[in-house]
């Protein structure tokens, strides 16, 4: 009976582990179904007139678009130049949105410092015992990194680290990104590994 117990709980832990990953597609395409359904019926609130809250998101979902071609082409955006100039005006909200911006542009392909997205390796939490870590900035020989935390790539802790006590990595964001969400099933580049020190 305590077996048969036993094989039915692991049967079920596969099959969470299974369908997690397809349930976590569903809760954000449903994040971004909510989002658009509360901002259209918001919209049709103050409006009272379907065709023209549909008429105003195809708008809307148009200049962000064009935003996202803007940014794409040119490396830049009148509009986001325009809310970049207000907001900085304004205390305290500068700082937020001037980190946030960083934070995102380190993640993301629009980045426009490839060192920022630079991926090495440091010991921790001791000797012999590697992580992989984002490059987020740098100053002469010395590198910022953030280390993250499996499975959570956006929790973890950030350090200064002498470049003498990193070992760079051929991994990218993505990869290193897949990795420590996979907590480690998916390693991409794992003959690297052969060359860290032991």
């Amino acid at each position: 009976m305590r077996a048969t117990i036993k094989n039915l709980f692991q049967y079920l832990l596969i099959g969470v582990l299974a369908i997690l990953p397809i349930v976590i597609v569903i809760q954000v395409v449903m994040l971004i179904k909510t989002f658009i359904a509360s901002s259209f019926f918001h919209v049709y609130g103050y409006v009272d007139s379907y065709s023209f809250t549909l008429l105003l998101l195809g708008l809307t979902m148009a200049g962000i678009s064009y935003i996202g071609y803007t940014i794409v082409q040119n490396r830049n955006s009148l509009i986001i130049s325009s809310v970049d100039l207000l907001v900085e005006k304004i205390p305290l909200l500068n700082t937020i949105y001037r980190v946030s911006k960083k934070v995102i542009s380190m993640f993301s392909a629009t980045g426009d410092n490839d060192n920022k997205r630079e991926v090495v390796y440091i010991e921790y939490p001791n000797k012999g015992i590697w992580v992989p870590a984002y490059v987020t900035n740098r100053s002469g020989e010395w590198y910022v990194l953030f280390v993250p935390t499996s499975p959570n790539p956006t929790s973890g802790f950030t350090v200064v680290v002498h470049e003498s006590n990193t070992i760079k990595s051929s991994l990218n964001i993505e990869e290193v990104t897949s990795f420590i969400i996979s907590v480690g099933a998916d390693f991409p580049k794992s003959g690297e590994v052969a060359n860290l020190p032991h």
